[in-house]
C-alpha cells in the first residue's frame, strides 16, 4: 500500500514512503489526512462475506486435552463451575431469590392498583397486569400498566404478549418494588379549561 500525507485544507505534502521512519519524522499536524492507496488487488467487500473464510476448529475432546488453556487453567484453579462449592452457593442463592420472589408476588394479583418504587427512579403509579414468569428473563415478574407514558412496551416484550396496554405505557419489574395499595390516578389538572 502507498500512503500520502495531504493538509487540512486537503493539499498534497508528500508520500510517506520510508518504512523504518515514524510518523513523527513526518510533517503532521492537527487536522490532515493519511491517504491509504490499496495495492494488493483486493476488491472491495471482498472480506465482508465471512462464510467464505476458513475457519480453523478444534473439538472438545481435543481442547480438553490441551493443558495451555483457559478451561484447564479455571479447572486447576477451580474458578467458575469448576468451582462445586461457589456454583452450589449461586444456586441456593437463586432459589432463595426466586422463593421471595414467589411470596412477595403471592400479594400482588392483576386489576389492583399500585406503586412502583424502583431505587434511583421517581415513583410511578398503575395497575397490575400480570404476575407470573416470562420468557425474556429468568424470575418472577410483575406487568405494570402505568398511569402515564412511563413504560417501555405495550404488553409484549420479544413478540410475546403478557398484557394489553397502550404503547409506551408497560412495563415489568420485580415483586420486591410494587406495593399494592389505594393509590388513585394522580390528577394534575392537565384537563382544565383555561
Amino acid at each position: 500500500m502507498d500512503l500520502q500525507l495531504f493538509s487540512t485544507d486537503n493539499t498534497f505534502i508528500q508520500n510517506l514512503d520510508q518504512d523504518d521512519a515514524l510518523l513523527g519524522s513526518y510533517p503532521v499536524d492537527d487536522g490532515c489526512r493519511i491517504h491509504v492507496i490499496d495495492k494488493s488487488g483486493a476488491k472491495a467487500g471482498e472480506y465482508e462475506d465471512l462464510s467464505r473464510v476458513e475457519k480453523y476448529e478444534l473439538s472438545q475432546e481435543a481442547y480438553d486435552k490441551r493443558s495451555d488453556s483457559v478451561r484447564s487453567f479455571m479447572k486447576k484453579n477451580r474458578l467458575g463451575k469448576f468451582n462445586e462449592e461457589e456454583t452450589s452457593q449461586k444456586a441456593t442463592e437463586q432459589l432463595r431469590k426466586l422463593e421471595e420472589e414467589r411470596l412477595a408476588a403471592e400479594a400482588i394479583t392483576p386489576g389492583s392498583r399500585c406503586e412502583v418504587q424502583v431505587v434511583g427512579q421517581p415513583t410511578k403509579r398503575g395497575t397490575v397486569m400480570y404476575v407470573g414468569l416470562t420468557d425474556f428473563k429468568p424470575g418472577i415478574w410483575v406487568g405494570i400498566q402505568y398511569d402515564e407514558p412511563l413504560g417501555k412496551h405495550d404488553g409484549s416484550v420479544e413478540g410475546k404478549r403478557y398484557f394489553t396496554c397502550s404503547p409506551k405505557y408497560g412495563a415489568f419489574v420485580k415483586p420486591q418494588y410494587v406495593v399494592i395499595g389505594d393509590f388513585p390516578e394522580e390528577d394534575y389538572g392537565l384537563d382544565d379549561e383555561m
